[in-house]
């Protein structure tokens, strides 16, 4: 549908062209993914493997309205600075797992557009809606561990040692403190080799359409 190829060429617009999240972008995606959302339950479309990716994509921006909510309650509710910087990295993660999922799942449908052009044969048994659902779950399981550590930072600051917390754990804790800041220097440079990618893919889809 003409719809859903208007709502990627913004999604694409909003998290793969612009340089940093836009807020009156963010609301018309939020709007748009609403009304894909509810135009993906329609029988006349059909579930293919672009429409699952599609629907994760929308879905992702429910995850824009939480992080809304979770803003609004940090303004309304008083709470202890521990509480509120919880709040406040809450808040920031929601974003931060909407724009990663979502550069994610465009990807996934720019690879699935260049192998339908260039190895339609070749790649139709991994091309089905099987696989789609497979991909998105992997992707947002690695998006919700993402953020879980991240979340894990507000307890970094604090000292826990008064918990009784056994040797080991905190072993572990440190593990994941070195985690967090080895995912934080690889998101720029990931964000970058996506946005590589994906040009790349349409370039070549571009000239052979163009020239074949």
């Amino acid at each position: 549908m003409k719809d859903l190829r208007r709502y990627l060429v913004f999604k694409y617009i909003q998290y793969l062209v612009l340089p940093s999240p836009n807020i009156i972008m963010t609301l018309l995606g939020s709007l748009a993914s609403v009304y894909v959302m509810l135009v993906l339950t329609f029988p006349s479309v059909s579930r293919k493997p672009t429409a699952v990716l599609i629907g994760s994509i929308a879905q992702a921006d429910i995850l824009v309205g939480c992080s809304m909510l979770s803003a609004v309650s940090e303004g309304i509710i008083e709470s202890e600075s521990s509480s509120a910087s919880f709040q406040s990295a809450l808040r920031q993660n929601f974003q931060i797992a909407n724009i990663h999922a979502s550069s994610l799942l465009l990807s996934c449908v720019t690879l699935e557009a260049f192998l339908i052009t260039f190895l339609p044969v070749e790649t139709r048994h991994v091309r089905n809606v099987r696989c789609a659902t497979v991909t998105s779950k992997l992707i947002w399981a690695v998006v919700s561990i993402e953020c879980f550590l991240y979340q894990l930072e507000c307890v970094k600051g604090l000292n826990i040692s008064y918990l009784g917390i056994q040797r080991q754990v905190q072993l572990l804790m440190s593990f994941f403190y070195e985690a967090i800041r080895l995912m934080k220097l690889l998101t720029y440079p990931i964000g970058v080799l996506l946005r590589i990618f994906n040009v790349y893919l349409f370039y070549k889809m571009y000239f052979r359409d163009k020239y074949s």
